[in-house]
């Protein structure tokens, strides 16, 4: 028994159920750009970059992250500039030739820049009798007179020293005789290593000079009219205009009797 295709029979019945419209876009479009663009074609289409922290770009250009402008020059409007071409300066001069007199000697030599005169004098004259004990003008063993005013050779530049008189302790005795304040040092024992005695002999005789003239100390009686008449050296007066001269083996009192024994 065959079977016959039936074909499908139409919904004669309408579905009632309305479709319903597509959902509008809650995305409103975008409002108009109020301002005009004036980007130059060219800029607008390069990528803009930010500046590295620390850094400002230039008028006209891009800042290149890390880099710094060279110092002194302006930048131009959309260049850099360009630092003006110098020729290398002359390199100064480091020696100068100088000319003192030395314990009666004039003595002329070129001398660094550099050189303290107490270096001078121990390196390049030979004369060792002054020391150089801190190099900081704080202990007095390298004292020599200057212009016969005492100092301290360690904070002389020699350079500056063109045309003074200087005198060591090499240069204190006067006809193979020994000064006063040397023959006392050797009466009253007034040294033990003899480190600091060159300079204590120096100092000393810079006492003498700055007494006579009437230049008062710290423990002058302020009273008394500085430069009106010589200073009486007490052992207080010693002990004070001494006192920037250091013993480190504590010869101290005896080197107070020496002087006050030349000044009697």
């Amino acid at each position: 028994m065959s079977t016959a295709h039936t074909p499908p029979i139409p919904n004669p019945i309408p579905d009632p159920t309305p479709t319903p419209d597509p959902a509008p876009d809650p995305t409103p479009d975008p409002a108009p750009n109020p301002v005009p663009d004036d980007t130059p074609a060219e800029a607008a289409s390069e990528t803009p970059t930010r500046p590295t922290s620390g850094t400002r770009p230039t008028s006209g250009t891009q800042a290149t992250p890390g880099t710094r402008p060279t110092p002194g020059t302006r930048p131009t409007s959309g260049t850099q500039a360009t630092p003006p071409t110098r020729g290398t300066p002359p390199t100064p001069p480091t020696r100068s030739r100088v000319a003192f007199q030395v314990n009666g000697e004039m003595r002329g030599l070129t001398v660094d820049h550099r050189a303290t005169l107490l270096d001078v004098l121990r390196e390049d004259l030979g004369l060792t009798g002054a020391k150089k004990g801190c190099d900081h003008g704080q202990c007095g063993a390298c004292t020599v007179l200057v212009d016969g005013r005492r100092a301290n050779s360690c904070l002389l530049l020699a350079v500056a020293q063109d045309g003074a008189e200087v005198i060591t302790v090499e240069g204190l005795a006067a006809g193979g005789e020994p000064h006063p304040v040397q023959q006392a040092f050797l009466d009253r024992d007034a040294f033990q290593c003899g480190y600091c005695t060159p300079g204590q002999l120096c100092s000393a005789v810079g006492v003498f000079a700055e007494a006579a003239a009437g230049h008062p100390s710290h423990v002058t009686d302020p009273a008394r009219p500085s430069g009106q008449g010589p200073v009486e050296l007490t052992p207080a007066e010693i002990r004070e205009r001494l006192s920037g001269n250091l013993c480190r083996c504590g010869a101290y009192p005896n080197i107070v009797a020496a002087v006050e024994d030349v000044t009697r």
